[in-house]
């Protein structure tokens, strides 16, 4: 793990750990530079020295998750050699993300709530995550506006089960891509 080009020595990966849960959990605005050293039991100044800023730390965390993210997909896609049946195991990968994790929805989705400034580099992340997951759809189906289709199923399956409340939100996106795949 590596942030700006330097590795991380294990303070810093105590303070992205520390940061991750903290900002999922809490909210980005509702923590603090002193609250994340003192949980990763450092000093603010050790913080700044491994990551240069709060904003710095932010985008430390979201590329972290969405890089775990990434690769919890590709795993499970990569049992499946059918288009087919790795666009329906985006959907079933969800679900089980879900279930490990708390209902606070996209991590990307929710630092944009709470830093509204396009221009803040947190929207720039977000918007490559989520192109991410539109790429890999349109490259499996072949079709923008059916990979745009299934991408606004699983966003909307992720508001669905941590807003709505829906706990086999994921389920019910991946019966409603199963139906618009072409058999």
């Amino acid at each position: 793990m590596r942030v700006q080009n330097r590795p991380l020595t294990p303070a810093a990966r105590r303070v992205l750990q520390v940061a991750g849960h903290l900002f999922y959990e809490r909210g980005i605005g509702c923590v603090g530079m002193e609250l994340i050293a003192a949980e990763a039991g450092v000093t603010k100044k050790t913080v700044y020295d491994r990551f240069g800023s709060k904003d710095a730390l932010i985008l430390a965390y979201l590329r972290t998750r969405d890089e775990r993210w990434r690769d919890f997909v590709t795993a499970r896609l990569a049992v499946f050699s059918d288009p087919r049946e790795r666009v329906l195991a985006t959907f079933e990968a969800l679900e089980q993300w879900q279930a490990d994790e708390p209902r606070r929805g996209c991590s990307m989705v929710n630092a944009c709530a709470e830093l509204p400034d396009p221009s803040h580099p947190v929207h720039r992340a977000a918007a490559e995550q989520k192109a991410w997951l539109r790429d890999l759809y349109a490259g499996l189906v072949a079709d923008g506006t059916l990979a745009d289709q299934l991408l606004i199923l699983h966003e909307g399956a992720i508001v669905a089960f941590s807003v709505g409340g829906v706990a086999d939100a994921a389920a019910k996106a991946r019966a409603a891509a199963d139906a618009l795949l072409p058999r």
